[in-house]
């Protein structure tokens, strides 16, 4: 169940996606001076190279970030992405990808706080070494779902929280439903983003049905596929299911997934979904 490592991944189709929204909702949750948190459930190791033997084992990098490092036809939000991750490659050639914590940790400012945990016990040593002596960040070697909850309702008032698990094991679908349902209980206007992955499409379909059965409001979807479903052959596309979110964020996918769906593969059939799952 702890085998899974973030490094095989980094900054694939599925990364940009994710940091897009975590990057879009940071922006417009600093539009007030009110301070607030970031919890991580699922932080990893916060920076990721991509000259590692991990990442050059399937390369998936080349699926998402590098096939945008040198395009001058960004779209505004990618556009702040990449110019947000080139701040991590001081020689402008794509040496390392920022993990969701460090993404995070750079925006933020000194009135926020950051809370990331991380189970895995590579990657906590990792993540910790990382972010040790950092004023506002409080890194945490334990099951994220569980401690994030204890931190809710935020002593900011405000705050976004990323769920990122790995869903090694199907029970991660149903226990991010619960989870998702009790920390909106306790804190019901904070902003939450699930992340999850298209391997088997049943699996994604039963998970929107129960984020729908928990009655939880204001949810929507934003989905992206490099390629059509299918069985067997890994993650086809991946999606946010992101609740309470800004009243711009789907206006923002609406401009830029059908962009990255067309640039992000080499073939024709790059795909897309918007969907409101509760409104508010």
């Amino acid at each position: 169940m702890l085998s899974y490592r973030h490094i095989f991944h980094a900054g694939n189709f599925a990364d940009v996606l994710k940091h897009l929204v975590l990057i879009h909702i940071i922006d417009y949750l600093k539009k007030k001076d009110k301070p607030f948190c970031y919890i991580d459930t699922h932080a990893g190791p916060g920076k990721y190279p991509l000259d590692n033997e991990f990442a050059l084992k399937n390369r998936e990098f080349d699926s998402g970030i590098s096939q945008l490092w040198h395009r001058d036809d960004l779209p505004e939000l990618v556009a702040r992405y990449v110019d947000l991750v080139k701040q991590f490659n001081d020689t402008g050639d794509l040496k390392s990808y920022p993990g969701s914590p460090l993404i995070a940790q750079h925006l933020l400012r000194k009135q926020d706080h950051l809370f990331l945990c991380e189970l895995h016990s590579t990657e906590i040593a990792l993540l910790t070494k990382r972010f040790k002596g950092i004023r506002g960040v409080d890194v945490v070697h334990a099951d994220g779902l569980k401690h994030g909850l204890s931190l809710l309702p935020p002593s900011q008032h405000r705050g976004l929280v990323m769920i990122d698990p790995s869903y090694e094991i199907k029970n991660d679908y149903r226990l991010v439903v619960d989870t998702l349902l009790a920390m909106t209980k306790r804190f019901a206007t904070g902003t939450y983003a699930l992340w999850y992955p298209v391997i088997e499409r049943d699996r994604n379909h039963r998970l929107e049905k129960a984020i729908i059965a928990t009655g939880i409001k204001n949810v929507q979807l934003f989905e992206l596929g490099v390629r059509a479903d299918s069985s067997g052959h890994g993650m086809t596309a991946s999606g946010m299911i992101v609740i309470n979110p800004p009243w711009t964020l789907a206006a923002q996918m609406e401009q830029t997934l059908p962009y990255l769906a067309k640039v992000l593969t080499d073939k024709a059939d790059g795909i897309y979904r918007i969907k409101v799952l509760a409104g508010e």
